[in-house]
């Protein structure tokens, strides 16, 4: 009977150990390595990321010149049209006519005034089928230069400059928070597959254990050493252990296929997993933590992006005030009947104008539209700074939880040791009958949470160690910053 239950508690105990794997195990590393690769939480951050870096490249192909063509060939039409005669009366006659045109134009936004430099040349072509006399027209500009200026308006490609940057570095940083955070996830689920094995290996040796203690107390009942109350107590253990067996089991089964799934392992391929007990050492500081957190997070980032765009909406108040916007062209055109008239002696095109729209009587509608956005803006700096606080607090709490944490480790290793131990002290002195079944029960009982608790104790710990490497953007152990300094592209 010792001998049996000391091969089983020995098989229980070598389960979990890192030296015993199958042919396909997996180390907790290269299940976050193949979690990050293959699941859908991460392959949605890629894409994430893809799409802000092609966002920001919008952003930064706008302030370039950009050269573009316009033009209507051919624009032919014939129809009856209503034409006004001297009299005022109407006559009905027959129009055939092309009317071509074709510019191009190179167009140069200026981001420290908001204004648009502008030069382009055109050609355009007019022929009635009609018309015996200038029946063909040619018309072009040879070239014109045009600056379109606001004077005194909000400048969206100032604020453009300030906030687009922080928003594309945001999300970069936002990207390896979400890898981060997958590999928290892995880790869950890791350990929810380890659990449930130990789950299946404890209700296992637990049934085989309850059943030779059956078979013990039928044998004391039969010779009345024990009573019926007793060996109907055990009886109920035996029955109770084998429903833990079915539903460990399922459990599992449940907790494989997640695993399968998140981490993207065929059907067919069957896998392992090896318990990582090795943990690093290293000292985390709150100073230090905070100090990362400050640098790399990118929720301090999108702190400032807040706070200018809280600015720009004030700007943006302040600028619908009044309006006033210079426009001025100069250039050479010309008209002909040939296409060569048009460069022969080009007349000269000049346009100057200054528009103005400033309102005399509004009932104080800009005056409210201000005081709304300086109050947004008071607003926003309140909920910024209770958010600054609130993340810091995080830091400082994960920080402590984590130094709790490696304490707990070694707590909860050290009982299992002592559990196992007094639990094969309690069966041999229940075999030469010290003690009743009620105390071996509880002795089992105490066994088996010391082994579940050294297990959730190891969980806790490498999600909180991923938790702080994704609060901080940095690694402690390796000493080293999750993200790259330069620009990355997808």
């Amino acid at each position: 009977m010792n001998k049996q239950t000391f091969c089983l508690f020995a098989l229980l105990i070598g389960f979990v150990l890192p030296g015993s794997y199958a042919q396909n195990a997996y180390t907790l590393d290269e299940i976050i390595t193949r979690s990050k690769a293959q699941s859908p939480v991460a392959k949605q951050a890629d894409t994430r990321l893809e799409t802000s870096y092609w966002q920001y490249r919008v952003y930064r192909t706008s302030f370039n010149p950009q050269l573009s063509l316009d033009g209507s060939l051919p624009n032919y039409y014939k129809k009856v049209s209503q034409i006004i005669q001297e009299d005022g009366t109407y006559r009905y006659i027959p129009v055939e006519q092309t009317n071509n045109s074709l510019s191009m134009g190179l167009f140069q936004p200026l981001p420290w005034t908001g204004g648009t430099l502008s030069a382009n040349t055109s050609l355009g072509y007019f022929k009635d089928y009609h018309l015996n006399a200038l029946s063909e027209q040619w018309t072009g500009n040879v070239f014109n230069i045009s600056l379109d200026q606001p004077i005194f308006s909000f400048n969206q490609m100032r604020w453009d400059r300030k906030t687009e940057p922080l928003r594309y570095e945001e999300s970069r940083r936002e990207y390896v928070e979400q890898m981060e955070l997958v590999a928290s996830q892995a880790v869950e689920m890791f350990f929810n597959v380890l659990q449930s094995q130990i789950g299946v290996q404890i209700a296992r040796f637990n049934l085989a254990n309850n059943d030779t203690i059956y078979k013990i107390e039928q044998g004391r009942y039969n010779i009345g050493t024990t009573s019926q109350d007793k060996l109907l107590q055990v009886e109920l253990q035996l029955l109770r252990s084998r429903q833990d067996v079915a539903q460990a089991s399922l459990d599992l089964e449940t907790a494989r296929l997640e695993l399968r799934s998140y981490m993207g392992l065929r059907e067919s391929e069957s896998y392992d997993l090896l318990l990582p007990e090795m943990i690093p050492q290293f000292e985390v500081s709150v100073e230090d933590a905070l100090n990362y957190a400050r640098k790399n997070r990118s929720a301090f980032i999108a702190f400032e992006r807040r706070r200018l765009e809280a600015e720009r909406d004030v700007a943006q108040a302040r600028g619908q005030r009044f309006q006033t916007k210079l426009s001025a062209t100069y250039g050479l055109n010309n008209n002909g009947i040939v296409l060569n008239d048009i460069y022969t002696r080009p007349e000269q095109m000049q346009q100057f104008n200054l528009t103005l729209n400033v309102p005399i009587l509004d009932w104080g509608r800009n005056k409210a539209r201000m005081r709304t956005a300086l109050a947004n803006k008071k607003l926003s700096d309140y909920v910024i700074s209770q958010d600054e606080v609130d993340f810091e607090q995080t830091v400082i709490t994960q920080v402590r939880k984590f130094e709790m944490l490696r304490l707990q480790i070694e707590i909860t290793h050290k009982s299992d040791d002592v559990a196992a131990q007094r639990y094969n002290v309690a069966q041999n002195r229940y075999l030469i009958g010290k003690i009743d079944i009620t105390n071996l029960n509880i002795a089992l009982t105490e066994k088996d949470d010391a082994k579940r608790s050294y297990l959730q104790a190891l969980k806790s710990f490498w999600v909180a160690y991923y938790d702080l490497r994704r609060l901080t953007l940095y690694d402690f152990y390796r000493k080293e910053l999750l993200f790259k300094e330069e620009g990355q592209t997808p």
